[in-house]
């Protein structure tokens, strides 16, 4: 009968200690993985070109949403904040093929340059592309010839992507507020 007993209470001691085993494998807050354990492979660089393009005159896909009290009277229009959701060709003629969309939000958030906050992701919709993005989380100084705004991740083929885009301004019609703007992409992926 002790016999029996003792391997019964073996048997108990047993479970419990696994499933305390499991219970702390299950609520563990970080873990260090492989790379290859996402299926990641060799990391590539790509570099995309196209265009985004701001319309605010015929049917816009930029529109204020927000203002300070003091936005118009800022020489910058500080405090103000747009939402957009522009296409993105790959010329910069409006009627030239669509690959994607920009979409998100512009605020003015320089008290004495025109500097706005970028948080836009591209959303890209041709070929292999189809269905990735890349967010942007940065300052555009518009009125330098050429900016530099930081890629701060993507998802799809763009999964754990950092790097940077190179914009400038082909054309901007001060009376309508329409632009054009060419992007040079330079990311670093998986």
């Amino acid at each position: 009968m002790a016999l029996i007993l003792q391997k019964q209470m073996h048997n108990i001691i047993t479970i419990l200690l696994f499933t305390l085993i499991i219970q702390a494998q299950s609520h563990e807050f970080s873990k260090q993985l492989s790379p290859n354990s996402l299926g990641l492979k060799k990391q590539k660089l790509t570099h995309l070109h196209f265009y985004y393009h701001d319309i605010r005159s015929t049917t816009p896909d930029i529109v204020q949403v927000a203002e300070a009290a003091t936005t118009n009277t800022s020489k910058t229009g500080f405090g103000s904040v747009s939402v957009l959701d522009g296409p993105l060709t790959v010329g910069p003629e409006l009627t030239s093929k669509i690959v994607g969309r920009a979409q998100g939000m512009v605020a003015s958030a320089d008290l004495n340059d025109f500097g706005f906050l970028f948080v836009i992701n591209y959303i890209f919709t041709d070929d292999k592309y189809n269905g990735s993005t890349l967010s942007v989380l940065g300052r555009n100084q518009v009125l330098l010839p050429v900016r530099e705004l930081p890629i701060v991740g993507g998802t799809g083929i763009f999964r754990f992507a950092r790097g940077y885009a190179l914009t400038n301004t082909r054309f901007f019609n001060v009376s309508t507020g329409d632009g054009a703007f060419e992007y040079n992409v330079y990311v670093f992926h998986y």
